[in-house]
């Protein structure tokens, strides 16, 4: 299972490649990454895996496939596989977006698999939310249309609050069963209120991603997606995630009061409400969105019931629907791709011109209406035969199955029927690639009806976990003339007359129509808008001095408060004031310069010597025998003081007069007592500690080397690594502030048009400096030179990745600072952008590589390689990982300084022209 996600990846990736060089053409070759997936998956059957992710907390990558995972994978990766052909030629051949969509579509099928695949709880929320954000990019394919972008902010918000609620349920059932494996949690649930409420707020979560009412709006917005991605998400995918979630625990837990009122109270609900607005909408995916939630409703009916005959009707109905549901949305992109348009009042005589795409059509409907012999069918008769002993559950079916006929009727009709004074719609060829996927799908359908019985044998496994008996429920093409059938006959009849009056229905849905679900969202998104924006301009008031103020009393606060009531009374303190007397000497000249701050009246001047208090802790580091940490202080305080210099050239020399301005007197008590706190919390901290220090364990296990560097590249790699994606992220949504145009745009054109010299500068010659610019072309080799002895030699002595890095920064910011931007660009002529994101790829793959060899992450391989000249060189998986934190600091370095320096010098500049 994990080969295949990895397939998925490496396809995802691919993807863009793909398409520059064959177009869309491109997507038929990214067709084989599901195809591959179905294969393997048909190939290996039932299966388990699990790897060490985080041992120390329980955490590994477990999968699982069992029989309901198997038919979820056999959907998403064969349907998958079919719509990437289907968009081969859905797609315009002039498509530029053809390996974007292709990529984020192969990523989705991926993600969708370890979702289904997944055998502990924090991994399934993981690829959840992968499925969440990629659904998001596929709603919002095209960028440039409004429609595109607020749907995709719809879903997203919708889905993605509702995964962080049942983020929540996971944990209190991962708590209360004292495991995090889904298996070993289902094989013996816990039980008690904490489990209800866990399962309650599971539940939101799986309510969410289904479209279930009243988180259903999401679903028919999203149509503003691309057909195929509606076809493959919202019949085959995602939409089925919170049906699976619901269908897997339903063993454990489908006999809770809170489980069945809640899954099947809503889901009744939105099978009427959903099915009845299908009937009255015109534009023909709109009538399969408002069927495809019905459907919906009706699924979580039947898994809801908690009963095995209820999961025996489920499973037929989840694989029934996924055919005929993604079948049809395949011949509505057809119909639209001919004729331009999908409004069923504009279309009339496809069916004798498209005989094929009527043909599909006919046969997926028909499944959807549950005509005999169709796998749909045998799914409606086995939950009529279940529900025989629920009168309120049967009777809310037999109403959603009469509308569902009706509107599978008006879809035929609107689609292919030739009405009365309307003139035979244009058309255009099909490409064959784009009706057979929906020919197959139709065809399976009616194909599965005769094989129901042995799909239900095959399925027995699943419908086993579950306590009690099946009672009347079957999946089979015909079980005789019995009441189901009855009920069944009775719903068809309904359909046909709820279709032959469509007209007297539309003004009775106007009549009696609920408020638009979209205006509800949005009215309801300004309102918390609007409070959001009244609050934020109570509690922001753009003093940063007020901030700080709130922050360190607050700080103050609570922490005199835990001081004085939560410490234990027993605890015993050894404070030492000091072992060596050089550091009584800096400590001293530390608190001198802190305090001279106070008096400062010029932000360079106050930049300067707020910079010295942290020279000053590298000198207290190097004291304590700590020259690695003493080294990154230096560096770190250099590059800040560099950003501190470079911002300041937009702001006044020394700071406005400020009547408001706080007293000295309040300020130092204000700091005193953070410091007071702060020394007193760290004193504490140390005498509380009840095991041994990591030092100790790291001293233990490497017998030489530089112990920091194993710390944080071996020990607490994953905290490396999401300490360096945090200092990414900050630093471009820092940046990016700055930025008034694109970041795109760049100042290599204005390099044709300069001198080209041993010197490239901007700058006129009265403002240069010769000595600075001459140094800096003599030293920046150097220096990096150095940079890279640092990365290298980390693993034994002082550097590091993160070390290294900022001192080829600053290589860079003695380039920048003696000729600008346009040395800048010459000196590193790589996008930061790049440097990022192959930095992150180098640190991923240290992790990866120790996976794919010894089967558990973050292995540290290593081996010996000679160099002539250099001698013995260590390679590591360890040195992999610097490489990329090195590489990456580099980036951000870069970005820094083109939004500080190059973006700023813009901005002064242009006032002046």
């Amino acid at each position: 299972m994990e080969v295949m996600l990895v397939v998925h990846a490496v396809a995802a990736l691919a993807a863009p490649a793909l398409a520059h060089r064959w177009g869309r053409n491109g997507l038929y070759l990214l067709a084989l990454a599901p195809a591959a997936g179905f294969v393997h998956t048909l190939w290996t059957g039932a299966r388990t895996s699990s790897h060490d992710w985080a041992p120390a907390l329980g955490l590994s990558l477990s999968f699982r496939a069992d029989t309901l995972t198997l038919l979820l994978m056999y959907l998403v990766t064969g349907v998958g596989a079919l719509v990437l052909i289907y968009s081969a030629r859905y797609l315009d051949a002039d498509d530029r977006g053809a390996g974007r969509f292709g990529a984020f579509l192969v990523a989705f099928a991926g993600a969708m698999y370890g979702l289904v695949a997944a055998d502990d709880l924090l991994l399934l929320y993981v690829f959840w939310e992968l499925t969440t954000v990629f659904s998001y990019l596929l709603i919002g394919y095209q960028a440039d249309r409004r429609p595109s972008r607020s749907a995709a902010i719809q879903a997203l918000t919708v889905t993605g609050s509702g995964g962080l609620v049942m983020l929540a349920g996971l944990i209190v059932l991962g708590q209360q069963a004292g495991t995090y494996r889904l298996s070993l949690l289902l094989a013996d649930p816990p039980s008690g209120t904490a489990v209800t409420v866990g399962v309650c707020l599971v539940l939101v979560g799986a309510l969410a991603k289904s479209a279930i009412w009243p988180f259903s709006l999401w679903l028919p917005g999203a149509m503003a997606a691309p057909t195929p991605v509606s076809a493959y998400l919202h019949a085959a995918a995602m939409v089925k995630a919170g049906v699976y979630l619901l269908a897997r625990l339903d063993p454990a837990f489908g006999s809770l009061p809170a489980w069945k009122l809640t899954a099947m109270g809503l889901g009744g609900l939105t099978m009427l409400m959903a099915g009845w607005r299908a009937l009255r909408e015109t534009d023909l995916k709109l009538v399969l969105a408002y069927g495809t939630v019905s459907q919906l409703g009706f699924l979580f009916v039947l898994f809801g019931a908690g009963i095995v005959g209820g999961a025996i009707a489920g499973a037929g109905m989840l694989l029934a629907h996924a055919l005929f549901k993604s079948a049809l949305f395949l011949v509505v992109g057809i119909v639209d791709h001919a004729t331009g348009t999908r409004d069923l009042r504009e279309l009339s005589g496809l069916g004798r011109r498209m005989p094929w795409i009527r043909a599909a059509a006919v046969l997926a409907a028909a499944s959807m209406a549950g005509l005999p012999p169709f796998l749909g069918f045998a799914g409606k008769e086995a939950a009529l035969a279940a529900l025989l002993g629920w009168p309120v559950p049967l009777a809310v079916v037999v109403l959603g199955s009469m509308l569902t006929a009706g509107y599978s009727l008006r879809f035929l009709w609107g689609a292919f029927a030739a009405k009365p004074g309307l003139e035979p719609t244009p058309l255009h060829a099909t490409p064959a690639s784009m009706a057979a996927p929906a020919c197959l799908l139709a065809v399976l359908g009616l194909a599965g009806g005769p094989f129901a019985v042995a799909y239900g044998e095959a399925m027995a496994p699943y419908f086993t976990t579950f306590r009690g008996t099946a009672g009347e429920a079957h999946l089979t093409a015909w079980s005789g003339f019995t009441l189901p059938l009855a009920l069944s006959a009775l719903a068809l009849a309904g359909g046909v007359v709820l279709f032959l009056a469509r007209d007297l229905v539309a003004r009775a849905g106007t009549a009696i129509s609920l408020p638009d679900a979209n205006e509800v969202y949005w009215g309801l998104l300004g309102r918390v808008n609007s409070f959001a924006l009244q609050l934020t301009g109570i509690v922001q008031r753009g003093s940063l001095p007020d901030y700080l103020l709130g922050t360190l009393l607050a700080l103050v606060a609570i922490g005199a408060f835990s001081l004085l009531y939560g410490t234990d009374q027993g605890l015993r303190v050894d404070v030492i004031l000091w072992q060596r007397p050089e550091r009584v000497g800096v400590a001293l000249l530390l608190v001198a310069v802190a305090v001279t701050t106070l008096w400062m009246r010029s932000y360079l001047g106050l930049a300067i010597v707020a910079g010295l208090t942290g020279y000053g802790v590298a000198l207290l580091f190097l004291s304590y025998g700590a020259p690695d940490l003493a080294l990154t202080q230096v560096l770190c305080e250099t590059v800040s003081l560099v950003v501190f210099v470079l911002v300041l050239r937009r702001l006044p020399r020394t700071p406005e007069h400020d009547r408001r301005r706080m007293r000295l007197g309040f300020r130092l008590a204000v700091g005193l007592a953070t410091a007071a706190v702060v020394v007193c919390a760290g004193v504490l901290a140390a005498g509380a500690r009840v095991t041994t220090p990591v030092s100790a364990l790291v001293k233990g296990a490497v017998d030489e080397g530089n112990l920091v560097t194993t710390l944080l590249v071996n020990i607490r790699a994953w905290d490396t690594m999401g300490e360096s994606s945090v200092l990414l992220a900050l630093t471009l949504g820092v940046t990016s502030m700055i930025f008034v145009r694109s970041r795109t745009e760049t100042i290599k054109p204005v390099l044709t048009e300069a001198p080209r010299g041993w010197l490239v500068t901007p700058e006129p010659p009265d403002r240069q400096w010769a000595v600075l610019a001459i140094s800096a072309r003599l030293l920046f080799h150097l220096i990096l030179l150095f940079s890279v002895f640092l990365v290298f030699n980390g693993e034994n002595s002082v550097g590091g990745g993160f070390a290294g890095g900022i001192v080829a920064g600053l290589a860079l910011t003695l380039r920048y600072f003696a000729g600008g931007g346009l040395e800048l660009e010459v000196s590193l002529p790589v996008g930061a952008g790049i440097l990022i994101g192959v930095g992150l790829l180098l640190s991923t793959a240290a992790a990866l590589i120790g996976l794919v060899v010894t089967g558990s992450p973050l292995t540290v391989l290593s081996t010996h390689l000679h160099v002539p000249w250099l001698g013995e060189l260590h390679l590591s998986t360890e040195l992999l990982f610097d490489l990329g934190v090195y590489i990456l600091v580099l980036g951000v370095i870069r970005d820094v300084l083109r939004a500080v320096g190059t973006e700023l010098d813009r901005q002064i500049k242009e006032p002046a022209r």
